[in-house]
């Protein structure tokens, strides 16, 4: 008889944010007289500029004729968006990365779940906490989580570093040696940064103990401070022992359209293995790559019409989550976050618990946020909210919370 893969059964409840999906419209057909604001998932709102849309466009013009026609395209990705890429992102930061260490996707949070596919199950994976839940989930689904420990609501094999208001969310180094480590910045879900002396004395760390990182970018067209760090391979040695993931959904709105990519140096190595060669290898297996028309789409971003569009998209969201954190600030919260990300982390009123706080807002301001226990236990007495919303829903809503 098949067997299933028993880690499955371990996983608690559903996915954080299918729970908040299914609360919200349990809610919103008990009330359908509820005007409901959305501020939990991430999700973007303004739509794809016109650069992008004229060169989807011209994209499916392209299918359309036999002399322009494309089938399968590389599984690594279209040389045209690569090139941009090392280009854009990289080489203008002064980071030399070649077009073959970059791997286009459909997007960070497959890559992020996937590339669990080329390392081994005994690998000690470390998060920090509050973190993003498909660091965890992942990793709990491919066996190296081990069990789950209701009580603490915690993995007993993941090594959870607090990210917390008391260390200025910058992780500690674990007292045990991990082998696999998570980092997020600008950080989901708590909106702030590690600068350029914290970032490396994580790349020392990892290759001091042979460790890997796994970088989340996803958020870095938010920042605007100097001094922080827009790639971990802006710090030396990170090639030795980094891989990082990047993502065109809030960059530019691709949520829907699905595109992002990863970046696997080729000096990074372990166990005599080239990591660049197997997440290929994985790539080329697994994968078909990336549809030509949102690749073209994604391409179009990195010319200057583009350019300049969506940094006034970005601008809009920027704006939006200045209003959110002064308005809570004004009503009296502990707001962190907003800065160089479109994430704000609010502290729960003392003695009011994450999903307990979710609830009221829910009910008493018709706005939805997003639980900080959702994110690992450090994130509990928090929900974080979103700047992805429409400009005047987003001042009504902080209305609404300073008038509950």
């Amino acid at each position: 008889m098949a067997r299933v893969n028993e880690n499955y059964a371990k996983l608690p409840g559903s996915y954080l944010f299918a729970e908040i999906a299914r609360r919200t419209s349990a809610y919103a057909e008990a009330h359908p007289e509820a005007k409901l604001i959305k501020m939990g998932i991430g999700d973007v709102t303004r739509p794809l500029v016109p650069a992008v849309v004229e060169a989807m466009h011209a994209a499916v013009d392209d299918l359309a004729t036999s002399e322009r026609f494309h089938g399968y395209g590389p599984e690594q990705g279209y040389d045209f968006l690569r090139e941009a890429i090392a280009q854009h992102d990289f080489r203008a930061r002064g980071v030399e990365i070649a077009v073959d260490e970059i791997f286009v996707s459909d997007g960070a949070k497959s890559d992020c779940g996937n590339i669990g596919d080329i390392l081994a199950l005994d690998n000690v994976v470390a998060v920090c906490d509050p973190v993003y839940p498909v660091y965890v989930d992942s990793n709990a689904m491919s066996g190296r989580a081990g069990d789950y420990d209701a009580e603490n609501e915690r993995w007993t094999d993941i090594v959870y570093m607090p990210t917390t208001a008391e260390n200025g969310f910058c992780p500690e180094f674990p007292a045990e040696k991990a082998d696999v480590i998570y980092l997020c910045s600008p950080n989901n879900p708590t909106g702030t940064v590690l600068n350029r002396e914290q970032l490396s004395a994580w790349v020392d760390y990892a290759n001091e103990n042979g460790s890997i990182i796994m970088f989340d970018a996803a958020y870095e067209r938010f920042i605007v401070e100097e001094g922080v760090p827009h790639s971990i391979f802006e710090i030396p040695g990170a090639r030795t022992c980094a891989i990082e993931f990047r993502s065109f959904s809030k960059t530019a709105g691709f949520t829907g359209a699905r595109c992002g990519y990863t970046v696997v140096p080729k000096e990074l190595e372990r166990d005599g293995q080239s990591l660049n060669a197997m997440w290929n290898r994985r790539q080329t297996t697994k994968f078909n790559g990336a549809s030509y028309v949102i690749q073209r789409g994604a391409a179009a971003i990195y010319t200057p019409e583009g350019a300049r569009q969506i940094e006034e998209t970005l601008e809009y969201y920027r704006n939006n989550a200045r209003v959110i954190k002064e308005g809570l600030e004004a009503a009296g919260f502990e707001v962190y976050g907003a800065v160089n990300s479109p994430y704000v982390w609010c502290k729960t009123p003392e003695g009011v618990g994450s999903w307990e706080f979710f609830t009221k807002l829910l009910e008493e301001a018709n706005v939805i946020t997003t639980p900080g226990a959702g994110f690992g236990p450090h994130g509990e007495g928090y929900v974080r909210l979103t700047a992805f919303g429409d400009a005047d829903a987003t001042v009504e809503a902080v209305e609404r919370i300073r008038a509950m």
